[in-house]
């Protein structure tokens, strides 16, 4: 393997993680959205800000890595991507900020109205945050950004079929997996009638995803069929297990084994996420840059490697620590009725 597909990997490892700790964030913020009027609902959004509070600043690590990664081993990729989809990766970095202001200040705000104003921006910006960089997922891999300096067309770049779509999905994705992890911190809570009342509100957007994956094999077959392609062939095993990790997960949901639905739905994202790249396999830019042409060079490849081998030294104990320390938060700590 040469040093350019290992960054590469490592960098992918990356947007997993982001996906898989703050994409659960940004889907509690859509839970917040639909926890109901300010008194039967504060038992859920009380959950959902002890579930997310000690990590929900950490988790934009990953994305800061996955950024600086890209814009150091791959800097052609990122001038391309960044001068052509810098509209919807904008408003997503607005929907970032927007929602830990709001997050924040809910928490000091004392005025019932002004928890609500807080409360409705935080939930509303959770959502457009994770559709905007859907947007740009699907304009990347519907060919819709050429390698160059602005060389793409600004707005049909990211409003196109594969574009909505991936905004759809990823925003679907974040809320049944923030339903998947709410309901076993809520029993990790002792609160099973909370687990109850995100279980059956998880079944449904499940089902709903199920739905919107199927009808998205039309789009990507009449939008996308370079990517369509590379899906149903090399991509093929790993889409077939998403689909079998989703199934796994909704069945262990029914049957309330929470810790594995977790677990399910997390692999279930990871093989969604690594379907794409493996997919398009060795193009970075579709149709035909490749991540050997799009690679730095050698010095500067081998340099960010020692540079991520130390930072991960360095992070990964203290972001296992921080994980932990709101588990035994979610277990010690008591939630109004």
């Amino acid at each position: 393997m040469d040093v350019a597909r290992v960054v590469l990997v490592v960098m992918w490892v990356g947007v997993t993680l982001y996906a898989l700790l703050a994409g659960a964030d940004f889907g509690a913020g859509a839970w917040d959205l639909m926890a109901g009027r300010s008194r039967p609902g504060m038992p859920r959004r009380k959950l959902i800000e002890r579930a997310i509070g000690p990590v929900w600043e950490a988790n934009h690590v990953w994305l800061i890595f996955v950024l600086v990664v890209l814009w150091t081993a791959f800097s052609g990729v990122f001038a391309s991507v960044m001068s052509t989809l810098y509209i919807p990766l904008t408003l997503a970095a607005l929907g970032i900020i927007a929602r830990g202001t709001a997050f924040a200040f809910r928490k000091a705000a004392r005025e019932l109205w002004q928890q609500r104003l807080f409360g409705g921006a935080f939930a509303i910006s959770s959502i457009l945050t994770p559709f905007f960089l859907g947007t740009v997922a699907g304009g990347i891999a519907s060919g819709r950004v050429p390698p160059g300096l602005a060389r793409g067309n600004i707005v049909t770049s990211w409003l196109n079929p594969t574009s909505l779509l991936g905004g759809v999905l990823a925003v679907l994705v974040c809320v049944y997996l923030a339903g998947a992890y709410l309901c076993d911190d809520a029993a990790e809570a002792g609160r099973p009638d909370l687990s109850e009342w995100f279980r059956a509100r998880a079944l449904v957007a499940a089902l709903v995803i199920g739905a919107v994956a199927l009808g998205g094999i039309a789009v990507l077959r009449w939008d996308a069929r370079p990517l369509f392609d590379g899906l149903t062939g090399r991509a093929l095993p790993v889409v077939i297990a998403s689909a079998v990790f989703g199934v796994a997960s909704l069945a262990l949901l029914w049957r309330r084994v929470y810790p594995l639905v977790r677990a399910a739905a997390m692999l279930g994202v990871i093989a969604i996420l690594w379907g794409w790249p493996l997919a398009q396999y060795p193009v970075m830019l579709p149709p035909n840059l490749t991540y050997r042409q799009a690679a730095a060079e050698m010095s500067v490849l081998v340099a960010t490697m020692v540079v991520i081998a130390v930072g991960v030294l360095l992070i990964a104990p203290s972001m296992a620590w921080l994980i932990n320390l709101q588990r035994r938060e979610l277990r010690d700590g008591d939630l109004p009725e």
